[in-house]
């Protein structure tokens, strides 16, 4: 009988405790599109279960990386003196997310290339992308993209994607180059797993075909001028994202290991493993400055091959470089920029950007000496500006002029839509 005074006396101070510091109810301001369902199951914070401050923040770090959320704060009250219960209210700014895109670049073939897009980032209220683009840069591309990476439940989601990447590529090859006309015919499809609300995982893989049409330059009886190309391709990413958000103003680490093995149907291209790694690290100075870095590590299967799969070009790596001046099985890249505001008035935002790039790469079939060769080595010191809305999503228009100071440098203008990295 004792004991069964004791377990009871247990139980019942158990529950009394359960009770103490929960919550009791979860609220939302602000929300216009954003589906409060879906957010309810995407935060660790839970109706009836206990009152974590370090959940909370974790939830408002999480939710300021939604698209459709430019911005969320949270609020605790007490329901009464006696009770042991809270109400958490999250409040919220959202992101307008459908957004037109259009960019403008010069080649050495074109004069004028552009890509026209439009995209949903928010579709049905859930963090849902879906949209396409066409461009013309000398050759006509297209591409459609559905990405749901919350489309099962809070961790599992896919995306796929359909695209047809036409340019005008050099080759490079016995101190000699021409060019080709490229095509890249592609569907993807990938699984999304989030392991953590910091860390995400994608599995999967791709069907494309490349095609290589001779244009112009020197040839070489061992390269054919004119073949197709059918692939396998498939990969695995990992993202680690501690970014915390203050509208464009961001601090924190991101790293993102990218993993590739590719098969192909022909004997003039061999079976190849490609892998590479981005390491951010963004720092807040004051009220509006922004420094930030990228590290850029990627390594090839060593072939000896005018088709290297990487190249250096202003879009990727350096900006200034112009377009794709060479390729390499192995490639390191340093961006280091610091953003400051100039003029803020409401939505607009006015940054300047310094910046200096700097990079390498190994030759095909080349050694390690290569990354530290005099000739494979760029450094690109910059300035640009950009203009930002800071209640669209990603509506950020750059544009940076980079000098190469090596022997010979190149220099030139670079323009995008969004940060560069």
């Amino acid at each position: 009988m004792k004991n069964s005074i004791y377990i009871f006396s247990f139980l019942w101070c158990c529950t009394l405790y359960s009770q103490e510091n929960s919550i009791r109810k979860i609220n939302w301001v602000g929300q216009k599109k954003m589906d409060v369902t879906f957010m309810a199951h995407f935060i660790q914070s839970k109706e009836g279960e206990a009152l974590d401050s370090t959940k909370l923040n974790y939830d408002i770090q999480a939710l300021t990386r939604l698209n459709g959320i430019t911005k969320a704060t949270y609020t605790v009250e007490k329901q009464t003196e006696n009770d042991e219960t809270y109400e958490i209210t999250f409040s919220l700014i959202e992101n307008y997310t459908l957004i037109p895109n259009l960019s403008l670049w010069t080649t050495d073939d074109t004069a004028a290339a552009y890509r026209l897009g439009l995209y949903e980032f928010n579709l049905l209220g859930k963090n849902i992308t879906i949209g396409g683009f066409y461009q013309f840069n000398g050759v006509n591309s297209y591409g459609l993209q559905f990405s749901a990476p919350y489309l099962f439940n809070e961790n599992w989601g896919l995306e796929t994607s359909v695209q047809q990447i036409g340019s005008i590529e050099p080759i490079f090859f016995n101190n000699t180059s021409a060019k080709y006309e490229y095509t890249n015919k592609a569907i993807e499809l990938l699984g999304v797993y989030r392991t953590n609300f910091k860390n995400t995982i994608k599995i999967g893989g791709s069907l494309f075909n490349e095609k290589y049409t001779y244009i112009n330059g020197a040839t070489n009886s061992e390269i054919p001028q004119d073949f197709t190309i059918d692939k396998i391709l498939f990969k695995i990413n990992n993202q680690y994202d501690n970014l915390k958000y203050e509208f464009y103003l961001v601090e924190g680490i991101k790293n993102s290991s990218y993993f590739q093995f590719v098969t192909q149907t022909n004997t003039f291209q061999n079976e190849f493993l490609i892998g590479w790694n981005d390491f951010v690290y963004l720092k807040r100075y004051g009220k509006t400055g922004n420094f930030g870095t990228r590290i850029r590590l990627g390594l090839a299967s060593n072939d000896v091959s005018p088709f290297a799969p990487f190249a250096l070009d202003n879009n990727i790596n350096l900006r200034g470089v112009g377009n794709i001046i060479d390729r390499g099985t192995g490639s390191f890249v340093m961006n280091t920029e610091y953003r400051y505001t100039l003029y803020e008035k409401k939505w607009f935002v006015l940054q300047s950007n310094t910046f200096i790039d700097l990079g390498s790469w190994r030759k095909p079939g080349g050694n390690w000496n290569d990354f530290v060769a005099s000739e494979n080595f760029r450094i690109f010191p910059g300035v640009g500006l950009r203009f930002i809305h800071k209640t669209f999503f990603n509506a950020i228009f750059r544009i940076d002029y980079g000098i190469g100071i090596h022997e010979n440098g190149a220099k030139g203008l670079v323009f995008g839509i969004g940060q560069y990295f």
